[in-house]
């Protein structure tokens, strides 16, 4: 059983994102969700039938939960999710499908298009940066990380 849970606060669009990150990582899957009663139920639901409410879903074996709850908060920098990449093939497929926000981009970070940051870069960055002492401007330089330049 996993112990910590990301949970991902979306605004209005949180079945979308669910459904794009399945598309995008293997061994992933939307397991559930619920959506918001209507609001005729009760008048705090107002503009939020047919919205996530609970989402559940898992990328490449790990558990998410997600809602959709408004424009309240935004997705930073603050908080990113890595990818291990095992070469630069999958260094790219996942840089492809990511990244969408150019000026977000430094270091193997970058930013979807629904604010989430990703970090992707290799399972063995540390021994990239340790070959050489300029091995750490390459990594400044780089958006997405090219492993042959270093």
């Amino acid at each position: 059983m996993q112990k910590i849970i990301p949970s991902l606060w979306f605004n209005m669009n949180a079945e979308e994102a669910m459904e794009y990150y399945v598309s995008v990582f293997p061994d992933s899957r939307i397991n559930s969700i619920q959506k918001y009663p209507d609001e005729s139920i009760d008048p705090h639901f107002e503009g939020m039938a047919d919205k996530v409410i609970n989402g559940n879903f898992t990328l490449n074996g790990v558990d998410f939960i997600c809602l959709d709850g408004g424009p309240a908060f935004k997705f930073n920098e603050a908080v990113s999710f890595t990818v291990l990449c095992k070469d630069q093939e999958e260094i790219d497929y996942y840089w492809e499908r990511l990244s969408h926000v150019p000026e977000s981009e430094q270091c193997g970070w970058c930013k979807d298009k629904f604010g989430v940051s990703w970090q992707i870069i290799p399972k063995h960055l540390d021994e990239l940066l340790g070959k050489s002492p300029d091995a750490m401007k390459t990594l400044m330089k780089q958006h997405k990380i090219i492993i042959a330049e270093y």
